[in-house]
């Protein structure tokens, strides 16, 4: 397969973005980043605090995950990165997609009772349960223009990995050219 230059994992807080993400980066052989790294102090500070971030607070954020993302894909043949980042409205990945073209979405998609009950079972995060409903609500899914897949977390980690596999394998055109439209597997 020659999978799209960096894999964006996306969706909403307890999906499941950087397990899927890691797995994914590892079964292809290339690096892998989590996108709350990308963030600044302040960003974390908010919402740990309970308060959704604005666009304002999203753009440096943006703007480092596109740099990774480029950086990543400059010179590659095949994958060349995966990173989880949520890129709930569509411009939001407009605009990575400015800094790396070649992005290929994995949008993980779940009901609101099945992720607020994984939000509930997560220690450890600065992301409050809270914010689902402010994620929900923002979140505009794939777009039949945009290079991507949605795939359905009811499955374990390893069983969404396959089908994300799958889900590039049938973005690839003739020759191994990607697609431009989303597609959904199983």
């Amino acid at each position: 397969m020659s999978a799209p230059t960096v894999i964006v994992v996306m969706g909403v807080s307890g999906t499941g973005k950087s397990t899927v993400g890691a797995l994914l980066a590892a079964e292809l052989g290339v690096p892998y980043a989590e996108a709350d790294a990308f963030h600044p102090p302040a960003n974390i500070a908010k919402m740990s605090s309970g308060a959704p971030l604005t666009d304002a607070d999203r753009a440096p954020w943006l703007a480092a995950i596109g740099a990774w993302a480029r950086e990543r894909g400059r010179d590659a043949a095949g994958c060349a990165g995966v990173v989880s980042c949520s890129a709930l409205r569509r411009r939001y990945r407009d605009r990575l997609r400015a800094a790396e073209p070649g992005l290929f979405f994995l949008h993980l998609t779940g009901d609101r009772e099945l992720i607020s009950a994984r939000l509930g079972r997560r220690r450890g995060h600065f992301m409050p349960g809270t914010l689902l409903d402010s994620q929900f609500a923002a979140l505009e899914p794939l777009e039949a223009d945009e290079r991507g897949a949605a795939v359905s977390v009811t499955a374990a980690p390893p069983v969404l990995v396959g089908r994300a596999l799958d889900a590039l394998r049938r973005a690839e055109g003739p020759g191994g050219r990607p697609r431009g439209r989303a597609v959904s597997p199983r």
